[in-house]
């Protein structure tokens, strides 16, 4: 029994945040699904292009693709959705003996559109037609213009991960974005019993951003600050949770169509990054019922070797996380100008990731 399997008792499924052919072809995937409980994985345009940028595992499908005269970005999501589908296939047990929940991987739309309502849309039905997978889940981001696109996805049936969430006010309107394309995919005939969701709570990054700001808070708050540094994406998180139990109680599930699924909060950006922090941090210290915590494989060794998990350690904290938010501000930071960053931080990241992708690809088309 593994603290992995100790969160998974809890109610907390344990997904790989990462994806290669490397991975799937070496057997590696396989194996540590098997000895690392792992019961998903996601990806994005950063793990992708981390992927494709190293060694020779892609080398013969781009020469195909290159035969084949294939556009570059043709090209990219050749390969990509060709490792998601394997990934899939390799998951589909878990998939239906958890009846959807888990068993899932993730592939993004194009970062680039992130502010287009309509090419989200479209692009979204396109990556779930071509994967063509039960357990794939489409990744849309949680900017202001594609919170209808994640509406419109989920009314046409698709499973939808809707990422970069920073807040809790983004994360309410992420929750009536749910509820909305549930019922109208219920209006437009789906079976929204086979429709799932999660919405991807971003974690390291909170605390980055706002030990940043403590460090430079030279006042009469200083101590205070330093007092409060590594607290800030936990609380945020616990917040998150407390509005998800609320969201989705007995009375909220009644008002959607039978057969409807929770929104399960999922907790990315786990890999601390201050190595000041125990390396198990966002693991340990956001246990409970009804998430998903996505890892990178060395959080998963981490959470493994510490042997942390000792309980739930979400629910009945949403008060010791308010008091956070409130010495925060008291000190000088202001939440809301940090996740503008964080946000805009969130999407350039991914679509420069991704541009620098698409050009080295270009290259080896060529």
């Amino acid at each position: 029994m593994t603290a992995i399997d100790r969160l998974f008792e809890l109610g907390t499924s344990t997904w790989l945040d990462d994806l290669s052919r490397d991975r799937i072809t070496s057997g590696n995937l396989e194996q540590i699904r098997a000895e690392k409980s792992i019961v998903g994985v996601t990806t994005n345009p950063a793990i992708f292009a981390n992927a494709m940028s190293k060694g020779n595992a892609y080398d013969e499908h781009i020469q195909q693709l290159k035969e084949g005269k294939a556009g570059v970005d043709e090209a990219v999501y050749a390969m990509s959705i060709k490792d998601v589908q394997d990934a899939c296939d390799l998951f589909l047990d878990v998939y239906e003996s958890t009846s959807g929940r888990d068993g899932r991987v993730s592939i993004e739309v194009d970062p680039r559109h992130a502010d287009d309502e309509a090419r989200t849309v479209s692009h979204a039905a396109e990556l779930w037609e071509m994967v063509a997978r039960p357990n794939v889940m489409i990744k849309i981001p949680a900017t202001d213009a594609s919170l209808p696109a994640i509406t419109a996805s989920l009314a046409a049936g698709i499973s939808v991960n809707v990422t970069l969430i920073f807040s809790v006010e983004r994360y309410k309107q992420v929750i009536d974005a749910y509820k909305d394309g549930i019922k109208q995919a219920a209006a437009n005939g789906h079976d929204v019993s086979t429709i799932h969701s999660v919405a991807s709570f971003f974690v390291s990054r909170m605390d980055t951003e706002v030990d940043n700001r403590l460090d430079a808070i030279s006042d009469e708050h200083a101590d205070a600050a330093q007092e409060l540094k590594g607290k800030a994406g936990i609380a945020n998180a616990r917040l998150a949770y407390q509005l998800f139990l609320d969201s989705f109680d007995d009375a909220a599930m009644a008002e959607l169509p039978d057969g409807a699924n929770k929104q399960r909060p999922l907790w990315a950006s786990t890999g601390v990054k201050n190595p000041a922090y125990p390396a198990d941090m966002y693991v340990t210290q956001l246990a409970g019922p009804d998430t998903v915590n996505t890892m990178p494989e060395p959080t998963i060794d981490a959470a493994i070797e510490g042997n942390n998990v000792s309980g739930d350690t979400l629910n009945g904290t949403a008060e010791d996380a308010q008091k956070v938010f409130d010495q925060l501000e008291t000190v000088g930071i202001d939440i809301a100008d940090v996740v503008r960053v964080l946000e805009k931080e969130g999407v350039d990241k991914f679509v420069d990731a991704w541009q620098e992708l698409l050009d080295s690809m270009l290259e080896n088309l060529k």
